[in-house]
């Protein structure tokens, strides 16, 4: 087992909690508040659009827009259901360092923790659009 002084650890624990939750908070806002225009969406490495509309093929314009859409609202929801898993992991790891011995942290606590932290980075990369 791995010695970690139980002050630090909980510090630690309660970090990620408040950097989970400064994650969620944003998730939710951008749902709920849809840009009310939409970009032109543009495929990588074909040019931006011009201003002029009667160039580009109206067809395959929308059907560009929709697949744009269709990820985004996947992202969404891959994000909302990642962070639903985070809490519930933050909540789980609270209840095992609440358990554990003032002098003595468990390895379970330890993956348990590291697991949280990928799981984070991973929402924190979908936020960014990536």
């Amino acid at each position: 087992m791995r010695r970690l002084d139980a002050n630090s650890s909980r510090l630690r624990s309660l970090a990620l909690i408040l950097l989970l939750t400064g994650s969620i908070v944003p998730a939710h806002a951008q749902q709920q508040n849809p840009p009310t225009t939409r970009p032109v969406p543009v495929a990588p490495g074909m040019a931006p659009p011009s201003g002029d509309e009667n160039d580009a093929d109206p067809m395959a314009r929308r059907s560009m827009e929709q697949q744009v859409q269709r990820r985004n609202t996947q992202r969404q929801q891959d994000i909302l259901n990642d962070t639903a898993k985070l809490l519930e992991l933050a909540q789980q790891l609270k209840i095992e360092v609440d358990k554990s011995r003032k002098d003595q942290m468990s390895v379970s606590v330890i993956k348990k923790a590291e697991e949280i932290e990928k799981l984070a980075k991973a929402v924190k990369e979908k936020m960014k659009g990536s």
